[in-house]
Parts: C-alpha cells; sequence; structure tokens
C-alpha cells in the first residue's frame, strides 16, 4: 500500500469511525421508543436507514467499490434460512438491507452492548448462549420457526464467529437443521469483505467487496446431512473463486 493509500485509508477510517459511532447513537436513542411505538414490520425499514447509511459512508469515506452477483435470487416474498461466510461487520448490515424482513442469529452479549445493542433489539434477533450449545440449538429452531412463520428471514452464519479471508472454519450444521424442519430452502451467501473491512481492526482498506448469491437450495424432502453438504459445496466453490484482496 502505498503512502498516499495509505493516508486516505486513515483518514477515511477516522470520518467514518466518527460518523458510526455518532449515528449508532443516534439510532440506539431512538431504538427503545421505536420498538414501542411502531409496528413489527415497520421497524426493520427504520433501522435500515442507519444501516445504509453506514454503508454509503463506508463506501465513499473508505474508497470501496461493491459488486452484488445474484440479486434475481432473492425473493422476498417467501422466507428463506440465509446463510454466509463471516468475516468483517459489513456483512450483518448488507443482509439486513439486502435481505429484509430478517432475524439475525447472534451471541446474547451483543444486546447488552449501549446503543448498538438497543437497536439490534428492533428486529427480533435470535440471541443465543454460545457457550450452552445445546440450548441455543433448541432456541434456534423454536424461535427460528416463528420468525419464518411470521414472514421473516433468519440469517445464521455457519461458522458462528468471524474468520478471516485467509482461514477455513467448519460450518455448523444449525441452518440446514433449521431449513429441513421448517421445510424452507436455503439462500447461501458469499463475500470477501473481510479484506476491505477487516474484523476488529480500526484501519479501513480502499479496493472492492464481491458479494455473490446463489440460488436457493431447496429443503423439501432432503435430510439435513444433505441439505449441509449441498450448501457447504455450493459456498466453498463459490469462496473460492472470490478475489483475495481488496
Amino acid at each position: 500500500m502505498s503512502i498516499g493509500t495509505l493516508l486516505r485509508s486513515w483518514v477515511g477510517s477516522t470520518v467514518f469511525f466518527v460518523y458510526y459511532m455518532l449515528s449508532t447513537v443516534l439510532f440506539g436513542l431512538m431504538a427503545p421508543f421505536a420498538t414501542i411505538i411502531l409496528p413489527k414490520n415497520a421497524r426493520q425499514p427504520v433501522l435500515n436507514l442507519h444501516n445504509k447509511g453506514l454503508l454509503f459512508v463506508f463506501r465513499v469515506l473508505c474508497g470501496v467499490k461493491i459488486e452484488i452477483i445474484g440479486r434475481e435470487h432473492i425473493n422476498k416474498e417467501r422466507p428463506v434460512v440465509l446463510v454466509a461466510n463471516h468475516q468483517s461487520e459489513w456483512e450483518t448490515y448488507v443482509l439486513q438491507v439486502l435481505m429484509a424482513p430478517v432475524s439475525t442469529v447472534l451471541k446474547k452479549e451483543l444486546l447488552s452492548v449501549p446503543f448498538f445493542g438497543w437497536g439490534l433489539r428492533m428486529v427480533q434477533p435470535i440471541a443465543i448462549d454460545r457457550s450452552k450449545r445445546t440450548n441455543a440449538l433448541k432456541q434456534i429452531m423454536s424461535q427460528g420457526k416463528e420468525r419464518l412463520e411470521d414472514g421473516r428471514s433468519v440469517l445464521i452464519f455457519p461458522e458462528g464467529t468471524r474468520t478471516k479471508p485467509t482461514e477455513e472454519k467448519e460450518f455448523n450444521k444449525g441452518a440446514a437443521m433449521l431449513a429441513t424442519s421448517a421445510n424452507v430452502p436455503i439462500l447461501p451467501v458469499v463475500h470477501n469483505a473481510g479484506y476491505a473491512w477487516p474484523s476488529k481492526s480500526f484501519l479501513k482498506k480502499p479496493g472492492a467487496i464481491r458479494v455473490v448469491i446463489g440460488p436457493v437450495i431447496e429443503s423439501e424432502g432432503k435430510k439435513t446431512g444433505q441439505l449441509h453438504d449441498e450448501m457447504t459445496a455450493w459456498m466453498r466453490a463459490e469462496m473460492a473463486k472470490l478475489p483475495k484482496g481488496a
């Protein structure tokens, strides 16, 4: 990275951080009132104003181009179990926007984060205790079915935690179990956002993010293992094709 590019990266990242904090505090303060006042179907569009603002400011200030392939596979009239690899914070925002309404499976500690967690509560996340794996899976199954029956897609990161772009982590079977149990399809997504917005890094890097949205993988008539294998095979193959770097 040249000195000029590095300088722009630091300046852009600093200004973006200021915007990020101010926007998160503002929407976090509004969230409890919005949750009380607004009907369920109106809460996600309000929160997505915050998400869209962050995505726009990140793209402009940090010099990142976004390429999304496969938008035609999105059908908001049919709830799905949405699965994606997990590399940064970026995909948590963009998938909320692309797939609204959607409930995300996440660790319960996030709901206790001031401002940020208050906003999350607006969109009915499935907050699990990862230290209690059996209870967490039961919760995903029961609450996941409720969300799907209510017309909301459920977002699951099968790696469980964020993984560096250069690392490979085993996918858990929770998404396939929920999809087969609820008789809904899986919609797989892969991306390389970890290069431009590295996990736990202040510095954002200019470049490009590519997102690939796959065709839905039907669950009807399939066992959990078969569906999981189909999902994993598609995601691994597409991840291998993604550019290695921002």
